[in-house]
């Protein structure tokens, strides 16, 4: 049982309060997910000439000389700012580059996103913690997926935690289990899918990723995984555009979604949702199964 949260802000006004929004919508979520929490946040593009990434470190970490030693070793502009144990890297080169420089040279760093928009926080701990921890209330954006955890099929490390993302600007947070994440896990890797974890969420994004490579729209995508993924879920997927969710055909696992003028949410339950302004006033529904919802710009 865990606990998944969804905002999309049609409202450009209301970018600054997307951080606070997030907050008490994840909050509400934690009796569904005391192990961990995470977050997926969309905010300020960087030009195609750049990337974004986040990374994690365990522990201390001398992010000043990282920092030093990127702009010397890859020649390029080096933004890095730092919030918690993650640190987001906007670099003048290209992606693949700086995740090959990092993987060599800085294997105790995990890359938690990259791209252009995307930056994922994601931590052990009880959602409340996580708030403050990532202060949360002072972040921006145009939209964001949270989870909150409860550990039920892998270990509780914040690598286990969700968000996964395994492709640019492109998330998943799940609330459910599959029953073929091992057999395609090994056809993912074949098919030269990054994938570090035993999670059977990580397979879902890295299968999704697997796809959007191959030609598939996102839609595309989100209908052929109800072929190809086995197990019970609900998936809320995040790209640099927007979002969408997903139920798999027997939809056992709880989500409610709402629509305002002002915004799009989803969550596992509707009490996270009244957390947000004009909730009284939305349209209200239950996504149906096995189809698809997409908002974006």
């Amino acid at each position: 049982m865990c606990g998944i949260v969804g905002i999309y802000l049609k409202n450009e006004d209301l970018y600054p309060e997307l951080g606070g929004f997030l907050a008490a919508m994840l909050v509400e979520m934690s009796d569904r997910g005391p192990d961990s929490a995470g977050i997926a946040l969309y905010r300020d593009p960087v030009p195609d000439s750049s990337c974004k990434l986040t990374l994690h470190a365990a522990g201390e970490y001398d992010w000043d000389a990282l920092r030093t030693e990127m702009a010397s070793r890859l020649k390029s502009d080096v933004k890095l700012d730092v919030l918690a144990s993650h640190a987001v890297v906007i670099a003048s080169a290209q992606v693949a580059s700086v995740q090959d420089w990092l993987r060599t040279q800085h294997p105790e760093l995990r890359i938690m996103s990259a791209g252009s928009a995307i930056e994922i926080y994601k931590e052990k701990g009880p959602p409340r913690e996580f708030v403050r921890q990532f202060r949360l209330h002072e972040l921006n954006g145009s939209h964001a997926l949270g989870h909150t955890r409860m550990a039920t099929e892998s270990a509780v490390t914040t690598e286990h935690s969700h968000p996964f993302s395994t492709g640019m600007d492109l998330c998943l947070v799940h609330n459910g289990s599959l029953s073929n994440h091992n057999r395609l896990r090994r056809t993912l890797r074949d098919e030269g899918v990054d994938i570090q974890t035993d999670n059977d969420s990580e397979v879902a994004a890295g299968y999704l990723m697997w796809r959007l490579r191959e030609g598939d729209s996102l839609e595309d995508a989100l209908n052929r995984a109800l072929k190809d993924l086995d197990g019970f879920y609900t998936f809320a997927i995040g790209t640099k555009d927007g979002f969408a969710v997903l139920r798999d055909p027997i939809a056992c696992k709880p989500a409610v979604m709402a629509e305002t003028d002002e915004w799009v949410a989803m969550s596992s339950e509707f009490r996270a949702i009244a957390q947000l302004p004009g909730a009284a006033n939305a349209t209200i529904w239950e996504p149906a199964p096995a189809t698809v919802y997409t908002w974006g710009h």
